[in-house]
Formats: structure tokens, sequence, C-alpha cells
């Protein structure tokens, strides 16, 4: 259980951070880069979450939330055996699995795509699309972190599955409204 009674620490004012392992690293680390990438992108599903409302819709973007924290929590665990522990908070694969699944399900009742779209439409829509562009800077970071550090590859395909998510969760919010806004090329020359 986290119990934080003082927000300040002052341990990171010399630029560094802790990790789960209690190691500490530079507040410009490629894995601390990759953990405020999904910050950022948790931050953007609260967004859509407030423009959504609530329902059956924002409670399945708050089951992606916590996923967001255990995922934050995996990579800020050191380590290359990234089975889940006592100690060790893993992404795991049913979370993708769910994700896969969540897809489908939305998917299914949308007519196949003959156009790009455009990242628009109502409010949760486009609030869904700022959410999946931010999960995608999240993935590209998280892959560059990969590069200089072992990472659990359930993170990398937990992020890439979640801005499919995210992009058939607007596809699905603006059919109910009326369809997608669909990119017309060259429309304002």
């Amino acid at each position: 259980m986290v119990k934080l009674n003082k927000i300040y620490t002052r341990t990171g004012d010399e630029g560094t951070t802790g990790l789960v392992d209690g190691s500490r690293v530079a507040k410009h680390d490629p894995r601390m880069h990759a953990i405020g990438e999904v910050d950022e992108a948790n931050s953007a599903i609260g967004v859509a979450i407030a423009a959504l409302g609530p329902g059956e819709d924002a409670d399945r973007l708050s089951v992606i939330q916590n996923d967001l924290f255990d995922l934050g929590a995996d990579l800020a665990t050191p380590g290359e055996d990234f089975a889940p522990s006592e100690m060790s908070l893993r992404i795991v694969p049913a979370q993708v699995e769910r994700l896969e699944a969540e897809i489908d399900a939305m998917n299914a009742g949308l007519e196949p795509l003959r156009s790009f779209i455009l990242p628009a439409g109502t409010p949760a829509a486009a609030a869904l699309h700022l959410a999946r562009a931010t999960v995608r800077r999240a993935e590209r970071t998280a892959v560059a972190a990969a590069g200089t550090h072992s990472l659990n590859p359930l993170v990398l395909a937990y992020l890439n599955r979640l801005s499919d998510h995210l992009f058939v969760f607007a596809r699905f919010v603006n059919n109910r409204a009326g369809g997608d806004v669909l990119w017309v090329p060259g429309a304002s020359r």
C-alpha cells in the first residue's frame, strides 16, 4: 500500500530520482523519460474520461488508467525477470489480451475504414484521439528506453495495443454521433 504523507522529499533536487529497487537514476534517463510520457498519456485519458462523463465508457478507461500505473511501476523496476511477484508489479498477458478483446468488440459494429480520418468529432472522441497520439509518443519513448535498458516486452505490447484501442474507441464514440470525420485530400487547395 502506498502512503504519502509528504509530497516533497527534496531527494530529487540534485536531478536524480529513485527506482523501485531503491537505486537512483538521472531524471533525464531514458527510463524516466518513458515513465513521464506514460504519466502524460494517463492524464490525457483522464481528460477523455471527463469528456465522456460517467458510464461504461468512462469505466473502461478507468481500468486502463490503473493499468498505466501498473505499467509505470513496471518501467521503474530494473531487472530482467519480468514475472510479477510480491515485490515486482509487471504488465501481464491478460492486460494486453483484455485490450484486444475490447478492440474487437468495439470494432465489430464499425464500418471498415475507406479513408483516413481526422482526429476530431465529438469532444469525447477528440479527447480519445489526443490520448491516442500521446500514447503513441509514450510507446516511441519506451522503445527508445528499451534500447538502453532491459524492459518487460509486454510494456511495449500494451502501449502499442492501447493506441489501437483508443483509435477504435474514438471511432466507436463518433459512430454514435454520426460517424468519423473523414480526411479530404487537397480539400483546401
